[in-house]
């Protein structure tokens, strides 16, 4: 299983980050060792102070599939979830002041938290309509509709199949609006999809 995660794919979170819209979709790895296992706690990395939420989509593939026209790519989709995508961003930032690589800050050990439940796609609606957000200690601060997304699920599904063959069981996390910032230590995390809470956690 690999995760593939979507850059700047809200233009709103481009924009606060002062990064100018791609004209094609961005996509970087994290490995499975990503993945903050089910019921496990979150603990706040001792090699950053700044540590960023991320709320996205996450699309789960159910079946291998190479060069997918975007017609045919919500059939390689099984279910609809949510995850988070933390960010070391002191990191991130010094590896790209140096034009060096920054899987250091996005690949480490949990910092792709997923939720606990899977929608099945069918069971989700047209997925433009879908909603979600994140929220923090009960006060949303990121809230996000499908339909903003610069490249739709359909156009992330055969762009990213051209260069890597999608698998059975395989995460793509779709992009983030706008709205990341800082977690620390006692936050509770709460991440909901049309309302459906997926996504429940405390930062330790």
């Amino acid at each position: 299983m690999k995760i593939i995660c979507i850059g700047k794919n809200y233009a709103d979170h481009a924009k606060e980050l002062n990064s100018a819209v791609p004209e094609e979709p961005v996509f970087f790895l994290k490995p499975d060792t990503a993945v903050l296992p089910k019921q496990s706690a979150f603990f706040y990395p001792d090699f950053t102070n700044n540590l960023h939420h991320e709320i996205e989509i996450v699309l789960k593939i159910g079946k291998n599939g190479k060069h997918i026209d975007p017609k045919f790519a919500l059939t390689y989709v099984t279910e609809i979830g949510l995850g988070i995508d933390f960010t070391a961003r002191d990191l991130q930032e010094k590896a790209k002041q140096k034009g060096l690589p920054w899987e250091i800050a996005k690949a480490f050990d949990n910092a792709a938290v997923v939720g606990n439940t899977f929608i099945p796609i069918a069971s989700t609606g047209a997925i433009p309509e879908l909603n979600f957000r994140l929220d923090i200690n009960g006060n949303t601060v990121q809230n996000g509709k499908a339909s903003d997304m610069v490249f739709p699920v359909e156009t992330l599904i055969s762009y990213v199949s051209k260069f890597i063959t999608l698998k059975k069981g395989d995460l793509l996390f779709t992009g983030t609006p706008a709205g990341v910032g800082p977690v620390k230590i006692g936050d509770r995390l709460q991440g909901y999809l049309m309302d459906k809470k997926l996504i429940d956690f405390k930062i330790n």
